[in-house]
């Protein structure tokens, strides 16, 4: 599948952000960067300009803060050239819920959850307009194994997902695409902010950013609407689909299940 247009990347000063700012330069996108940190957006744009002869445009923005995402919103909706969207940004906490204090959580939700969903929302209706796009989430593999990590980040990954397969099929024959991507351990800054020591992982396990980025990449190319980069075999995630669908039509009934009700 063909990627055109311009691209707006969150997240986009280090790590999956900017693979993803690298890749889709080289691909033919002008780029629209976003992070919070400045210098290192700067560092990162010219970079990618001298390697690729694509314009690069900063836009420096903490998205939890309303007004500053409020701003990247109105350029999603109002910018006629951006066909995508890679929705990158993201925290991590280690630990358990109690481990943590409320408002560091209250962030991560606000950064992993709410900004993610207002700009693809502003994207989608942009994308809607102009007669196609691509979204792509950064969601990952913990959300589908809560009891791996941090719960509430595992949960906001999962809102991530959820959201990717329902837009899928709101706005798959509006023609716009829509991609989750669940990452497993991946080489990126983001295991050292939330106080992990990504050493202490096994090798077997770690994936170099580069390699996950284009394996995200060509799964958005096979027109997946989920890809697990790590996945060997992609059957696995089929049956795992076909076992949740198949829930469907007990999951609402008029009666009780006879395990619950008293003889």
């Amino acid at each position: 599948m063909s990627i055109s247009g311009a691209a707006l990347v969150t997240g986009a000063s280090t790590g999956i952000g900017a693979v993803y700012a690298d890749r889709l330069a080289r691909r033919g996108c002008d780029l629209i960067l976003v992070a919070r940190d400045g210098e290192r957006l700067a560092a990162v744009a010219q970079r990618i300009e001298a390697a690729t002869g694509r314009q690069v445009e900063i836009l420096q923005a903490d998205l939890c803060n309303r007004n500053d995402l409020t701003r990247v919103e109105e350029r999603l909706s109002a910018d006629a050239a951006i066909r995508v969207l890679v929705n990158n940004a993201g925290m991590a906490l280690a630990g358990a819920l109690l481990d943590n204090e409320a408002d560091r959580l209250q962030a991560m939700i606000e950064l992993n959850v709410t900004a993610p969903l207002r700009l693809a929302r502003a994207a989608a209706r942009g994308f809607v307009d102009r007669g196609g796009g691509t979204i792509v989430n950064i969601a990952s593999v913990l959300a589908l194994a809560p009891e791996r990590f941090n719960g509430t980040y595992s949960g906001t990954k999962a809102f991530l997902l959820n959201l990717s397969q329902s837009l899928d099929g709101e706005l798959r024959d509006k023609g716009v695409r829509v991609q989750a991507v669940l990452p497993g351990a991946t080489r990126t800054e983001i295991w050292g902010k939330a106080g992990v020591d990504v050493a202490s992982f096994p090798a077997e396990m770690l994936m170099d950013v580069e390699e996950m980025v284009d394996a995200a990449l060509s799964g958005l190319d096979q027109g997946e609407t989920v890809t697990i980069p790590s996945l060997p075999d992609a059957s696995d995630w089929r049956r795992f689909e076909e076992a949740r669908l198949a829930l469907g039509p007990n999951l609402s009934r008029q009666h009780a299940a006879r395990r619950y009700v008293a003889t």
